[in-house]
């Protein structure tokens, strides 16, 4: 004789099953090339970098070519300023250098009739980029040279879990005026070769929140409503005639 606790679990099972709702796409690794063999490999070189912009932490050194007594090296602020001997709450944030060296020789023609100087970025200050929800090691995640794409940041977070519903994967960022904006990617398109532009490269300070599937809240939703009330004694068996 079949026990109660089994239609229980029929009625978990359909809504597990209604909450998953569909299944995926097949991949595209069929269109993509075979990786080269026999051969020593080597990444591109990249062309048409972007020029550095002053972040939040860096070190620069402001250097005079005919008055090196006013030399300086000046840490930017977190409120993205760089001030020195002579110049106060000059701008530096998401300029380059260049850009910063023609406003500090606007400043500095108070004082001097022909100031010759070079912005040189001596200390970049690390990227920084959050990780949380459905991956095994949530938590901050710390970087020096390029930003870190939306893989590379999940593959120092350990991974993905099962639970991860890696379709809506969830991208917080402070955009202009320090106004949040929110992006969603796909990280199925990306590791099954069908969109690796999905791969996005992450700004610093971004915050990547992977969701659970419906599946997972349901199950969730299940221990916390109705697993958690039921007698220990409650069990899943069958009787033999």
């Amino acid at each position: 004789m079949i026990r109660h606790s089994l239609l229980a679990l029929s009625a978990l099972t359909a809504l597990l099953l209604a909450a998953c709702g569909g299944g995926k796409s097949g991949t595209a690794t069929a269109d993509l090339q075979d990786a080269p063999r026999d051969i020593m490999p080597a990444a591109p070189i990249m062309q048409n970098l972007p020029e550095y912009r002053v972040q939040t932490g860096d070190v620069l050194s402001v250097k005079f070519i005919l008055n090196p007594e006013l030399d300086e090296e000046v840490t930017v602020r977190p409120d993205g300023m760089i001030s020195t001997a002579v110049v106060q709450d000059l701008p530096a944030v998401g300029r380059t250098p260049e850009e910063l060296r023609r406003l500090l020789v606007n400043e500095y023609k108070r004082h001097l009739k022909d100031p010759q100087l070079t912005v040189i970025v001596r200390s970049y200050a690390p990227n920084r980029v959050y990780v949380l929800g459905e991956v095994q090691n949530p938590g901050e995640l710390v970087s020096v040279g390029p930003n870190m794409t939306l893989l590379q940041a999940l593959a120092r977070a350990g991974g993905v879990r099962n639970s991860a519903d890696t379709e809506e994967i969830l991208i917080f960022r402070r955009g202009s005026g320090d106004k949040p904006e929110v992006y969603r990617a796909n990280y199925n398109a990306a590791t099954e070769g069908g969109l690796p532009t999905e791969d996005i490269r992450l700004a610093s300070y971004d915050v990547v929140f992977v969701p659970r599937t419906a599946v997972a809240d349901a199950y969730i939703a299940w221990q916390q409503n109705v697993q958690q009330f039921l007698p220990t004694s409650f069990g899943l068996g069958y009787s033999v005639p």
